[in-house]
């Protein structure tokens, strides 16, 4: 196993944006809730979604993330809310996030819309310092024991859409840059930084039965260079569908998916390694479920008859 040291905390504590502070997914354009909070309330229905990730199989302590999306439309009030909560674990260090949604849709000519959202949470930064060795023992006192600390988080976006044909969004999580203070003395360059997202996606009929849809995703935090995800998806009946993204110097990925009934989904991504982990790694792992909620759903749901006794 690799050894656990002092290297997580330097890592952790002087965050500046040199890595993204973000969860990343391969499936993120399955999952939009994740990435704006003008998402909320876009559809005609309410929808779960989930995301587990399990990056760099094989090496130890690697990124574990966890993702919980909520959201639906008031459709009186031309307004969305949602809900999301993510878990990112690496080695000793976890990122809990929690956030609430709100969206504004405004509808434009020819059945386009854009929104406008905010969101409000809270960030829990957390280091297990039973699981350090550390270089100085004299730091011993400092982290013997589980650190936490809380942040606010505030974030914003713009959603320009066309329902069943594209979609362009804008989002900037992290808006107040807090600072992480884990450490008396130790976080005067630690704190959450500002990410800028810009996504994509296009849908093109192949016919009555097939569709065929590229997507894009443009990441950048400030001094790390951007990162660029492409993909493409094609889609048989709304229902399979087959794929593959690309990020820029990081991986390649395949996607697989179905959706049952028009309510349930369920997809999958492996991530193939470019950079030199691929040496030690055997991928990454991605699995994403959701469920639709609605009327139209609710109403093509069998219910279970009554069995009665007779004598």
């Amino acid at each position: 196993m690799m050894k656990r040291n002092y290297i997580f905390v330097f890592f952790f504590l002087v965050i500046k944006g040199f890595a993204q502070q973000l969860p990343q997914y391969s499936q993120y354009m399955l999952n939009q809730m994740a990435l704006n909070p003008a998402v909320a309330g876009k559809d005609d229905f309410s929808e779960v979604r989930s995301n587990s990730r399990l990056q760099w199989v094989g090496i130890t302590d690697a990124p574990r993330t966890y993702m919980l999306t909520l959201q639906g439309p008031i459709k009186s009030k031309h307004m969305g809310i949602g809900m999301s909560l993510f878990t990112d674990i690496v080695g000793p260090t976890r990122r809990t996030g929690f956030n609430l949604s709100y969206a504004y849709h405004l509808k434009l000519k020819d059945d386009m819309h854009l929104s406008m959202g905010v969101y409000g949470g809270v960030l829990q930064w957390g280091i297990d310092g039973s699981k350090l060795t550390l270089h100085d023992d004299g730091d011993q006192q400092l982290l013997s024991t589980y650190q936490v600390t809380y942040v606010p988080d505030f974030g914003t976006g713009l959603y320009f859409y066309k329902k069943k044909r594209f979609y362009v969004g804008l989002s900037i999580p992290q808006l107040f840059q807090s600072q992480i203070k884990l450490y008396p003395g130790a976080y005067k360059n630690s704190k959450i930084v500002n990410h800028y997202n810009l996504n994509g996606a296009y849908t093109f009929d192949i016919g009555s039965d097939f569709k065929v849809e590229p997507s894009f995703l443009l990441k950048y935090e400030y001094p790390a260079p951007p990162k660029l995800d492409l993909g493409v998806r094609g889609i048989y009946k709304e229902q399979i569908w087959l794929g593959a993204t690309f990020r820029t110097n990081d991986a390649a990925s395949a996607l697989i998916g179905y959706m049952h009934e028009d309510h349930l989904m369920i997809g999958y991504s492996y991530d193939f390694t470019m950079t030199r982990l691929k040496k030690y790694s055997g991928g990454t792992h991605e699995i994403m479920l959701g469920i639709k909620f609605s009327k139209k759903q609710a109403a093509t749901w069998e219910k279970t008859p009554a069995v009665t006794e007779t004598k």
